[in-house]
């Protein structure tokens, strides 16, 4: 049997127009990626619609989500955490600029 390996925190810094996306798990009906910002934000006016439901942790850094429904922003901190129903339209606002904000994504279907 072969392990797989690895290290939520290693990565080197990203900076520049796209974050790092690295898939730790995919299945037919669950996926697990950890994201990697620094600086980032989502487009003006682009809106995440995913048909899933994201359960997203920071682990590291600070981001600031946005929700479409009711233009709340939700400051996040490492620990923190958020239940994204399938279709919350949502994007990322703000993203530490000096720090890498480290996410543990897990979309499944409900």
């Amino acid at each position: 049997m072969q392990l797989q390996t690895g290290n939520l925190f290693s990565t080197e810094a990203v900076r520049g127009d796209d974050e790092r996306i690295d898939i730790l798990v995919a299945g037919p009906r669950l996926n697990v990626e950890r994201i990697v910002s620094m600086g980032h934000a989502s487009p003006d006016g682009f809106w995440y619609d995913d048909p899933r439901a994201e359960w997203v942790v920071l682990l590291s850094g600070a981001a600031v989500l946005e929700f479409e429904a009711d233009a709340t922003l939700h400051d996040m901190r490492p620990g923190d955490y958020v239940l994204i129903e399938p279709h919350c339209r949502h994007r990322v606002a703000w993203t530490h600029p000096e720090q890498q904000s480290v996410w543990l994504a897990i979309y499944y279907e409900r």
